[in-house]
C-alpha cells in the first residue's frame, strides 16, 4: 500500500467521458489498496476561454481579478471528477487550492508556493476517501486567490506529494513518457525508462514540453519520485525521473535532444569595447522583463566589439525597439536581427565524463551544411542556434549519430 499523487492535465479531463475514464483509473489504484490524491487541470481550452473573456472586458486584465476568473476552470473539473468517482462507488472529496490550503506569495498569475497544510487531506485519506485538489491555484496570506502560471498544475501535484511525503507523484499526460526527442520530428525516437532530474530540468528549459520546469525543480529539491505516464493507455511504466546515483538508469552519454523554435537573434555591432557595455545593452532589455538566453561578445578589435544574444520570438520586436532607442547612447554602429532561428540542444549527464561530444555535434552539422550561429554549453548540455529551416534535419541527424534510435 502506497500514497500516490496523480495529476491529470487538460486533455485528460477534456470531456465528461474522459473524466469518467480518469475516475475508473483512480478507482483501480484505490482498489489495490493505495491512498490516492488527484490533482487536475481545467478542461482543455477552458483557461484560454476564461482569459479571452477577461480580455473582452479589459485589454490588460487586473491580475488579482484575472486569478479569480481563471481559477474557476479547475473548480469545475474537481467537482465533476468527485461526482464521477462517487457514481462508481468510490468515496471522494474535492478541494480548491485555498481550501487545502496551498499558501503562495502575492505574485498574481505567477505565484510561488510557500507552504501547504496537509492535515485536511490526511484526515480524508485516513477515512478512505480519494482527495481531489484543484491544480494551478492557491491563496496568499491575505486570503486572495492566486494562480501559479501556465502549466502550474504539475507544480501543484509535486508540491502536494512533497507535503504528504507521497511514495510517488504520477503526471498523466497525452504522451506515455519522456522521449529521446519529439517523435513527430523523429519517428525513431525512444521512450526513456529513466531520466535524471538534471537532464529533465535541462530538457524542460530547452524546449521539451512534457513537464513544466518548475515542477521538476520542485521534485528535485524535495526528492519527490516523479513518473510521466499516458492517461490514454491502460498499461505502461512511463518514464521515471530519478537521481543520478540510481544504478538502474540508462547509461547513455546523451539522453535526449531538445529544440525550441521560439527564438530570435539580435546583433549589436560596433559597440565600444569597454567595461559596462554588456550592461548598457542588456539593462534596458531586463528592465522591460524580456528574458535573454544565449549571449556572445566577440573579442574587441580597433576599440569596438560585436554583441549578440537571443530573446523569445514573441518579444523580438519589442527588444529591437528598445535597442534602437538606446543605439546612439551605447554607441552602436548597427543593429541587425533574425527571427527565423531555432535552438537545438543535446543533453546528458554522461557528457560530464566523456570528451568529444560537442565536436561530434559540430562535425555532424557541418557535414550536412548546417551553419552554427551561436553556441552555449553547460556540464550536461550543448546548445546551438541554427537557421530554422534546418531544424528538423539537424535533430534527425544528431539523433542518429548519438545512437538515440538504438534500443537501450
Amino acid at each position: 500500500m502506497a500514497l500516490i499523487v496523480q495529476k491529470y492535465g487538460g486533455t485528460s479531463v477534456g470531456t465528461t467521458e474522459r473524466i469518467k475514464n480518469v475516475a475508473r483509473r483512480v478507482a483501480k489504484w484505490k482498489a489495490q489498496g493505495h491512498d490516492v490524491v488527484v490533482v487536475v487541470s481545467a478542461m482543455s481550452g477552458e483557461t484560454n476561454r476564461l482569459i479571452a473573456l477577461a480580455k473582452d472586458i479589459q485589454d490588460y486584465p487586473d491580475p488579482r481579478e484575472l486569478d479569480v476568473v481563471v481559477s474557476t476552470g479547475e473548480q469545475v473539473t474537481i467537482g465533476l471528477l468527485a461526482m464521477a468517482l462517487k457514481e462508481i462507488g468510490v468515496p471522494a472529496k474535492s478541494y480548491c487550492g485555498w481550501q487545502v490550503k496551498v499558501v503562495t506569495d502575492q505574485a498574481h498569475t505567477k505565484a510561488r508556493i510557500q507552504s501547504i497544510d496537509e492535515h485536511v487531506m490526511c484526515a480524508d485519506l485516513k477515512e478512505g476517501r480519494v482527495v481531489i485538489v484543484a491544480g494551478f491555484q492557491g491563496v496568499d496570506e491575505e486570503g486572495n486567490i492566486t494562480t501559479l502560471g501556465r502549466g502550474g498544475s504539475d507544480t501543484s501535484a509535486v508540491a502536494l506529494a512533497a507535503a504528504l511525503k507521497a511514495d510517488e507523484c504520477q503526471i498523466y499526460t497525452d504522451v506515455d513518457g519522456v522521449y529521446t526527442t519529439d517523435p513527430r520530428v523523429v519517428p525513431e525516437a525512444r521512450r526513456l525508462k529513466t531520466v535524471t532530474f538534471e537532464e529533465m530540468i535541462e530538457m524542460a528549459s530547452l524546449g521539451s514540453k512534457v513537464l513544466q520546469i518548475r515542477s521538476v525543480e520542485f521534485a528535485g529539491k524535495y526528492k519527490v519520485r516523479l513518473r510521466v505516464l499516458s492517461s490514454f493507455e491502460e498499461e505502461g511504466e512511463g518514464t521515471l525521473i530519478t537521481f543520478e546515483e540510481d544504478e538502474s538508469m540508462e547509461k547513455a552519454v546523451v539522453a535526449g535532444i531538445a529544440f525550441d523554435r521560439n527564438e530570435a537573434r539580435i546583433n549589436v555591432k560596433g559597440v565600444p569595447d569597454k567595461p559596462g557595455i554588456a550592461y548598457q545593452i542588456l539593462g534596458p532589455i531586463a528592465d522591460a522583463n524580456i528574458e535573454v538566453d544565449m549571449i556572445i561578445q566577440n573579442v574587441g578589435e580597433n576599440g569596438t566589439t560585436d554583441f549578440s544574444f537571443t530573446v523569445p520570438r514573441g518579444e523580438f520586436q519589442r527588444a529591437l525597439s528598445i535597442l534602437r532607442e538606446v543605439q546612439t547612447h551605447i554607441g552602436a554602429a548597427k543593429i541587425d536581427a533574425d527571427d527565423k532561428v531555432a535552438k537545438i540542444s543535446i543533453v546528458g549527464v554522461g557528457m560530464r565524463s566523456h570528451c568529444g561530444i560537442a565536436s561530434t555535434m559540430f562535425r555532424t552539422l557541418a557535414e550536412e551544411g548546417i551553419n552554427i550561429q551561436m553556441i552555449s554549453t553547460s556540464e550536461i548540455k550543448v546548445s546551438v542556434l541554427v537557421d530554422e529551416k534546418y531544424l528538423e534535419l539537424a535533430v534527425r541527424v544528431l539523433h542518429k549519430v548519438f545512437g538515440l534510435d538504438q534500443p537501450a
